[in-house]
């Protein structure tokens, strides 16, 4: 169903958000206004209004939005009943994933960081969070308490692996002679590199 014909069905708000996330990535941020938005879903600059108080309302909705969306892919892969390795590699799949099939959540999510941007609330970043906290659980799980490890930190590692894989397929940079998957299998690879302490053993010299 189109945008329009969702909102002449009386999911207006459904239909704001989902044209706004189209426009954003093909337009970016500075291109796109509520009246923009009104335009393309076929109702008045002030209904929108009504919904959202200003654009960075509206887009720290998507970001909530998304940010759910993902929470959801994550705790279920979280919560099979599987060994430590098996889940974990399964919730850097999901990550991945949700990254390929929902780009223009992606995007706004972590991509999207104009300077004239309201900053995001501090009780949605918050809630954002439990995000990176589901995968705190599982590394503190398989390594336990350790004065040398912070699962916390651990997380924010991870997630810098995932997501500078997910950047770089979006804007195609990847190298072309490997696979999309095999570039995908090789980042999970690495990524299981964290469920195991780091080698303590000194190089060898010659």
């Amino acid at each position: 169903m189109s945008t329009i014909a969702m909102a002449r069905n009386g999911d207006l708000r459904r239909a704001i958000l989902d044209e706004s996330r189209r426009l954003l990535l093909e337009e970016g941020y500075a291109s796109v206004s509520m009246r923009k938005v009104a335009a393309a879903v076929g109702c008045t600059a002030t209904s929108i209004y009504l919904h959202f108080e200003n654009k960075d309302a509206l887009i720290h909705a998507l970001i909530e939005e998304g940010m759910d969306l993902l929470h959801e892919v994550l705790l279920e892969a979280s919560c099979c009943e599987t060994p430590v390795p098996e889940r974990y590699k399964g919730m850097c799949r999901a990550f991945l994933d949700f990254g390929l099939a929902n780009r223009e959540y992606y995007e706004i999510m972590f991509q999207m960081t104009p300077m004239e941007m309201r900053r995001y609330p501090t009780e949605k970043y918050r809630k954002a969070r439990r995000n990176l906290e589901l995968f705190a659980e599982v590394l503190l799980e398989a390594r336990g308490t350790s004065t040398d490890f912070d699962p916390a930190l651990g997380s924010i590692v991870l997630w810098s692996q995932l997501h500078g894989a997910l950047s770089l397929i979006h804007a195609q940079r990847v190298d072309k002679r490997y696979d999309t998957e095999v570039f995908i299998d090789s980042t999970i690879a690495h990524a299981m590199c964290l469920l195991q302490p780091a080698s303590t053993s000194s190089p060898t010299h010659s």
